[in-house]
């Protein structure tokens, strides 16, 4: 699709308008680039650079909306460079992008390493982007890898672990049998936990955590007490 002299110049103008500090003209700048994406790597290249440093959710959003209507021929190789980068931003955002995306080529480089990220936000896009883009056949890897987390941080990362590891299927069920006898309590919980939601999710997590704490009391590890 070629750009008119009119459009790229409005996409010029709306590049430039991404360094605002009106978060409002920022989002009205991406939701511009976006209703008329164009082949220009230079506009692509401009949203990911925005992504690393853009401190407003909405306009985040906004970005990986912009960028998702351009073609993953272009998108994709500069995100998977954003992955890699020093900066937890960029890889968090990143990885959330290629996640909405779904572009299986983007699956190397979702590492065991990157799924335990030190960073809470990036080991939590990492998850989700696992979800996403493992090749049919091959959720065993990304299931091992998540399971490693089991038991890290609060209420609401627990329970994105939790969603990712169930959202792989029956794949998750070896490791979460081994994961309830870890000897850690917090780890073999959360993996209890996760066991009864992938069993029925109509529980609620809280009421499948209160059950697996019961059981790990009990020394259950699973079992039913």
């Amino acid at each position: 699709m070629t750009m008119s002299k009119e459009e790229e110049g409005g996409t010029a103008r709306a590049l430039r308008a991404l360094g605002s500090d009106d978060p409002s003209v920022r989002l009205r700048a991406v939701l511009a680039i976006g209703t008329a994406p164009g082949e220009d790597p230079g506009t692509v290249g401009g949203l990911v650079e925005r992504c690393a440093v853009e401190p407003d959710f909405s306009v985040r959003e906004m970005l990986t909306w912009a960028l998702t209507r351009h073609p993953p021929s272009m998108t994709v190789p500069k995100l998977l460079h954003e992955v890699r980068s020093g900066c937890a931003r960029a890889r968090s955002q990143a990885l959330h992008t290629l996640s909405k995306i779904g572009d299986r080529r983007a699956w190397p480089v979702i590492t065991p390493a990157l799924l335990a990220d030190p960073d809470d936000e990036v080991a939590r896009s990492a998850w989700r982007a696992a979800v996403v883009l493992v090749p049919e056949g091959e959720e065993h890897g990304p299931a091992v890898g998540l399971a490693t987390q089991l038991g890290r941080g609060g209420r609401e990362m627990r329970l994105s672990l939790s969603r990712a590891l169930i959202a792989l299927g029956e794949a998750a069920l070896p490791v979460l049998a081994a994961a309830a006898t870890d000897p850690d309590p917090d780890v073999r919980a959360h993996a209890v936990a996760t066991e009864r939601l992938w069993r029925d999710p109509e529980a609620g997590f809280e009421s499948a955590v209160e059950e697996a704490k019961r059981v790990v009391a009990l020394g259950g590890a699973g079992q039913e007490g």
